[in-house]
């Protein structure tokens, strides 16, 4: 009995150590999967509801730049509030009622960013938005070209090139990322009225027929003539 007594205690013993080292690991691997790329960025299509309020919250290292922006795609009149709160806690890009705005951060401190879209102002209509997000870190490349020199390698003009072409590139997105919205934005205002004219459309024919109906059908009481009234008295 002491000897199964001291097993099942060992077994204990062995099961915690395993769940503390577990832990540890899921402890340290709890940074962002893209927290040592040179950059990175995201775009999406989300949906606010009337009266409601969704806050993403983006990681930046120090250092790092730091970009977002937004545009509202169709919904209502078509504006929503921004607001992108620093990982200080403080509002850097206070709250606007507008179509569409952006924000920059050159040199982050370091930390999460919150990108709040508000949809508030708005009690019956939700909104699609297209939200872009991009983390840059520049210094990177100076990293890279730091451990290349240490191969006696020197290729600093081709780093410098690298950086600058990283640079345009991600103008480039930024640029298409504007005309993608703009699109997407163009192409639902010409869905909405279409479907306002194609219904004001069916509304009107049945509309004119039910006049033409009554019409007809009141010209007729005019005309008709009852047989009681054709009798003579004798």
């Amino acid at each position: 009995m002491a000897q199964r007594t001291w097993h099942m205690f060992t077994v204990i013993i062995l099961i915690f150590t395993v769940l503390s080292l577990v832990g540890d690991v899921f402890s340290q691997s709890a940074a962002p999967w893209y927290e040592n790329m040179p950059a990175v960025t995201m775009d999406y299509k989300v949906h606010i509801d009337a009266g409601k309020e969704d806050c993403y919250y983006q990681y930046v290292p120090a250092g790092a730049t730091f970009y977002a922006s937004y545009q509202v795609l169709k919904g209502g009149d078509g504006m929503c509030g921004f607001a992108v709160r620093h990982p200080n806690g403080q509002i850097v890009h206070p709250y606007e009622w507008r179509q569409s705005a952006e924000y920059a951060d050159q040199s982050s401190a370091g930390g999460y960013y919150a990108v709040c879209i508000d949809n508030q102002f708005s009690r019956f209509a939700g909104k699609l938005v297209n939200l872009y997000l991009s983390v840059i870190r520049y210094d990177m490349w100076e990293k890279y070209a730091k451990e290349v020199e240490e191969l006696d390698m020197n290729i600093k003009n081709f780093t410098t090139s690298i950086q600058f072409v990283e640079r345009n590139i991600n103008d480039i997105l930024q640029y298409q990322y504007h005309s993608r919205a703009r699109e997407s934005r163009d192409y639902n205002l010409l869905q909405d009225n279409n479907v306002y004219v194609l219904r004001w459309s069916v509304i009107q024919i049945l509309a004119i027929a039910a006049t033409a109906t009554l019409q007809v059908y009141f010209v007729r009481k005019l005309f008709e003539v009852k047989e009681n009234s054709s009798k003579t008295r004798i």
